[in-house]
């Protein structure tokens, strides 16, 4: 694979994921101002426990797939290749038919253990309601996610990309459009809005899947046809590829559900944390939905990490496989380069703009004093959780899948722990707190072994690391500096002038941010353009 195949992949895989994770947060504007904030925490009860079940059901068959497909393909057995794509897909949609059964049957026990009947909160029944609504997308989504791995084990990303992009936008367009009818043409209660908000997940499956079977019925003669003098060098049974993708797939999805599962410590813990320290339900119902709806900002940047993931993975597996080293290590390095470029500036300016974006975002309804601290506390994991991502992903490409997992537990255990202690002296804050600290160890954890395996060094990025750190740092300062200067001399009236200044800092920000980086980079960018004038 090239390096321009590579960085093409990367961009791909990166931008779906990006605009995927944009679409995702644009909705939530226009739905919590029809349900508010209870209405959202009652969306967010439900999803909690499906993206569990999801991470299970398709088991990191994404990521397995393609670097089965990757590998066989190297060894040119296109007859294996299409044995995992028949029985892999028939496995997945039985594994997606358990997990519905599975959520369906146990809604009502998950409902208990985050609400009670306390009165001044949502009831058992109205949780149980919006779990089994969304179950329903776990029948469809498992079958489309082997789809996607399989064509990124040829280092097609293109099918992968637009399929992600579709199943989010016919969601959203889903929630939106049958929430609002819901509410003003059927006039239904929050219950009900909710619930159709989170059968838009199925919706949006289906439309992911057909895009992926349109792409497989065109690519047919290339994927299925093997050539007539075809001799395949020896049989591979469907209980040896089954063990395969399962001893590849436990590791995948280990780590996939840390973000999920992080998310869920939170959803399950905070209302009863935040009660033994005097907060009603009411009141610990919305500091639950504020943390949610701060996570969703965050992790826009952070999905960056998805697309490397997905890139990176074939790509590197190809080259560990053939003891291609030197190549792994640049591959590497231009990981961590777009990665750090990109999740840098976004992570620090979102904390500098967190109070306004908040606010501009969720409006005046969703608690936007207690959101925008929230958000700024929070703002910075991305860059953490960012980084530890890209480190399982390499790690995995190479086969540290051990070592990964037990990394994970040790951040999500000083994560469970540290929710219920530091919220009794840091009160909401201390969840923030516990998130730090778990995602650190995990991450200082994969680094000592990532080193090892590797001999990795960061020495030849090391200054454009720097230098990516400085120029938002620098940003960081001037946005604050200014945007300070202005709320003590101007007024904000409304939510436009809000958006209007919003965007101007956010301009600025990208404008101060690049400058730094041709300034602190200038002789290799005139060395560049030299070489290529020569060229």
């Amino acid at each position: 694979m090239s390096k321009n195949q590579f960085l093409r992949g990367t961009f791909f895989l990166s931008s779906a994921s990006l605009i995927s994770k944009i679409l995702g947060f644009i909705y939530i504007i226009p739905f919590t101002a029809f349900v508010g904030t209870q209405g959202y925490a009652l969306y967010k009860y439900a999803y909690g426990p499906y993206t569990i079940m999801l991470s299970i059901s398709t088991m990191g068959i994404p990521l397995a797939i393609s670097k089965m497909i990757s590998k066989y393909h190297h060894l040119q057995r296109k007859d294996i290749e299409i044995k995992i794509l028949k029985f892999g897909f028939i496995f997945m949609l039985i594994s997606g038919i358990a997990s519905y059964l599975l959520l369906n049957s146990f809604a009502v026990h998950l409902a208990r253990i985050v609400v009670d009947d306390d009165s001044s909160g949502n009831s058992i029944s109205e949780v149980t309601y919006v779990i089994k609504l969304v179950s329903y997308a776990l029948i469809i989504i498992p079958p489309m996610s082997l789809l996607r791995g399989f064509f990124q084990g040829y280092q097609s990303m293109g099918p992968s990309a637009l399929s992600t992009i579709t199943e989010q936008f016919i969601r959203v367009i889903f929630i939106i459009l049958g929430t609002y009818t819901a509410l003003n043409l059927f006039h239904t209660s929050i219950k009900e809005a909710v619930g159709v908000g989170t059968f838009g997940a199925f919706v949006g499956g289906v439309a992911g899947l057909i895009v992926l079977l349109l792409f497989l019925f065109k690519r047919k003669k290339f994927l299925f046809e093997i050539n007539s003098n075809y001799q395949a060098t020896m049989n591979v049974s469907i209980r040896t590829l089954f063990k395969e993708m399962i001893s590849y797939s436990i590791p995948f999805v280990i780590v996939g559900l840390s973000i999920p599962l992080y998310q869920n410590i939170d959803t399950f813990t905070i209302n009863s944390v935040l009660n033994k320290v005097g907060y009603p339900l009411k009141e610990a119902e919305i500091v639950n939905s504020v943390i949610g709806l701060a996570q969703i900002l965050v992790l826009i940047p952070v999905s960056l990490t998805t697309g490397l993931s997905m890139s990176i993975i074939p790509s590197i597996t190809s080259d560990f496989v053939n003891k291609n080293y030197q190549e792994v290590n640049n591959k590497i390095n231009q990981s961590l380069l777009i990665l750090f470029l990109l999740i840098m500036p976004m992570g620090l300016g979102l904390m500098s703009l967190s109070e306004p974006l908040y606010l501009l975002m969720f409006g005046p309804d969703n608690s936007p004093v207690l959101g925008g601290q929230i958000l700024k506390l929070y703002s910075p994991a991305a860059i953490l959780i960012a980084l530890y991502g890209i480190t399982c992903s390499i790690m995995q490409a190479v086969n540290l899948h051990k070592q990964v997992i037990f990394g994970l537990f040790i951040g999500l255990s000083i994560k469970l722990g540290l929710n219920f202690i530091l919220p009794q002296y840091f009160l909401e804050q201390g969840f923030i707190f516990s998130t730090y600290f778990g995602f650190a160890a995990s991450l200082i954890y994969n680094l000592i072994f990532f080193n090892l395996k590797l001999n990795y060094s960061f020495k030849k990025i090391r200054f454009r690391m720097i230098s990516i750190l400085i120029s938002s740092l620098l940003m960081c300062f001037i946005i604050i500096f200014f945007s300070n200067g202005l709320s003590n001399s101007i007024k904000l009236n409304g939510t436009f002038d809000n958006l209007i200044i919003t965007a101007f800092f956010i301009l600025l920000g990208i404008c101060v941010y690049f400058t730094g980086i041709y300034l602190t980079n200038r002789e290799k960018f005139k060395n560049y353009i030299k070489f290529k004038n020569m060229s």
